[in-house]
């Protein structure tokens, strides 16, 4: 996968295969440190420590559709190549937590992507589940909670496209405002 967001999609998607129904997203662009982080958090089944083992394993799935599992692996390669490191901690009954961190000034640190797109697809496609987004850089931070989205739409069902049309616009507009200059 060339994108991030594109790593972050298929982690949600496991994410929701484990039953979540809170998904957290936390992308920090931090310059001073010079880290790249997505930490994506779920509340579903979690992993025993012998599943956690095997998950970044690409010749490994537990998804009986296809005989590998090659998106844990590639991001964990990712970050790696992008002189960073890979991190899976979870608990049965309590939920995972998946951190890639990468160097943010190095050359083979994949792009973002369309994160904006990503988010408003895996909200429209999955309304009953609470999703939290949050992009922080040293330029501030933008935070998009879809609790507090439906609290606002008074029964307007999220998955309306015109509303995911205008959340797609509010985090582009949002993340353009705290881009980070990146030298």
């Amino acid at each position: 996968m060339k994108e991030l967001s594109l790593h972050i999609l298929d982690i949600v998607q496991n994410a929701i295969t484990a039953q979540s129904d809170l998904i957290e997203v936390v992308v920090d662009e931090n310059e001073k440190t010079d880290t790249y982080t997505i930490t994506i958090n779920d509340n579903g089944k979690g992993m025993d420590e012998e599943m956690i083992k095997k998950v970044t394993d690409p010749f490994f799935t537990s998804r009986t559709t296809r005989k590998v599992g090659v998106g844990i692996s590639l991001f964990k390669q990712n970050a790696e190549q992008a002189g960073g490191h890979f991190s899976i901690d979870s608990k049965i009954g309590e939920g995972t937590k998946v951190r890639a961190v990468f160097q943010l000034s190095n050359i083979d640190r994949p792009i973002m992507g369309d994160i904006a797109g990503t988010m408003t697809l895996l909200i429209g496609a999955n309304p009953d589940i609470r999703f939290i987004y949050t992009h922080k850089t040293g330029m501030g931070d933008f935070e998009l909670d879809t609790k507090q989205v439906l609290e606002e739409l008074e029964g307007v069902p999220i998955s309306h496209p015109d509303i995911l049309r205008s959340l797609k616009e509010l985090i582009t507009e949002n993340l353009d405002m705290i881009a980070a200059k990146i030298t």
